[in-house]
């Protein structure tokens, strides 16, 4: 029996929970770096390398992984706050199998703008060197203050600035946006005359997400509110440190048909929200998908790979996601169409 780096994400978590101090530190961060190594751990060790070409895998992790691989224990299903992580070795696979589902455009990421690590200049020379086509900045809002969150004037100029770099009429073509934090009752925390010129609106809740029981009427407010297009990363679930919220998600789903708003499958890899398990719910309603990498740094606009992924292993027509449209087929400036 192979372990996959699934199984050795598991094994990581559950060996960290055995340790304290650096260890635990050491095996409780090496849990979700496994989620993106680019190759199985066991292939690596059946060609000849070292773990240690592995990002983030010392020595010490060298070997307690490569233990698990010549002697493979059993591997208990995880628990639901490791639950539904693809890996980034099954999202290549899967995505290489399907060319035409590596998306050109990337519809969430962030600058230094907010809580971004490089400028808004950077980013678009990063999406270019991918080839992208189209991408979305989507800083955070003025009331996510941990963020440095945009109020309207820093939202006005930011705007103008990408104005600039689409009259140069080089790719990508770069959407206006904004992650806008809803509040429990489905409110946003932006003048609504400062959301009209925007080509995307994402609203996402970023408090109270450790709220035990049904949360149902928070989502159908927040799909309620006539301001944003799309509900990005709904539950708020983050890798091995938050399950994120419960609800009826059939109600939500319905509710997202009839508002004719879309949903996010939020691709970092921390978060795969929503998952492979919920977006084949999702699709048996008439419901639009955008598929966003939540980079906050180039190096993690790969990550779009585990949303298309997602969608792939989902069975999501590709018709029914934003991100291939392609940039002529957006309505810059204009609300996004039903």
């Amino acid at each position: 029996m192979s372990l996959s780096n699934a199984d050795l994400s598991e094994l990581l978590a559950l060996a960290s929970g055995q340790e304290t101090g650096t260890k635990h530190k050491a095996l409780r961060r090496a849990a979700g770096r496994a989620l993106i190594w680019p190759e199985e751990a066991a292939e690596i060790l059946a060609t000849g390398r070292e773990l240690t070409v592995l990002p983030g895998v010392g020595p010490y992790l060298a070997r307690r992984i490569g233990d698990w691989l010549a002697d493979p224990p059993e591997v208990p299903v995880p628990p639901p706050l490791r639950r539904g992580f693809l890996t980034m070795a099954i999202a290549r696979s899967v995505v290489e199998a399907h060319p035409e589902w590596m998306p050109r455009a990337d519809l969430q990421m962030h600058t230094d703008e907010t809580d971004g690590s490089v400028s808004l200049k950077t980013m678009v020379e990063a999406c270019r060197e991918l080839g992208h086509e189209l991408i979305a900045i989507t800083d955070h809002s003025q009331a996510l203050r941990i963020t440095n969150g945009m109020d309207e004037a820093r939202l006005a100029r930011q705007g103008a600035a990408i104005r600039r770099i689409n009259a140069r009429g080089e790719a990508p073509l770069v959407l206006r946006g904004i992650e806008m934090n809803l509040t429990p009752e489905g409110e946003g925390d932006m003048e609504p005359s400062s959301l009209r010129s925007l080509d995307l609106v994402l609203g996402a809740f970023h408090s109270k997400l450790r709220v035990e029981g049904d949360q149902t009427q928070r989502y159908l407010k927040a799909l309620r509110n006539p301001h944003i297009h799309v509900l990005a990363h709904p539950r708020g679930r983050v890798f091995n440190f938050r399950t994120g919220l419960d609800a009826d998600w059939e109600r939500v789903f319905a509710e997202a048909e009839r508002q004719g708003k879309a949903l996010e499958i939020d691709a970092t890899v921390m978060r795969q929200d929503l998952d492979v398990e919920l977006l084949m719910e999702a699709k048996r309603y008439d419901v639009r998908f955008t598929i966003g990498s939540d980079a906050h740094h180039p190096n993690e606009l790969h990550y779009l790979t585990l949303g298309a992924a997602a969608a792939i292993l989902a069975g999501i027509p590709r018709e029914r996601i934003l991100n291939f449209r392609g940039a002529a087929g957006w309505p810059v400036s204009q609300p996004v169409p039903a």
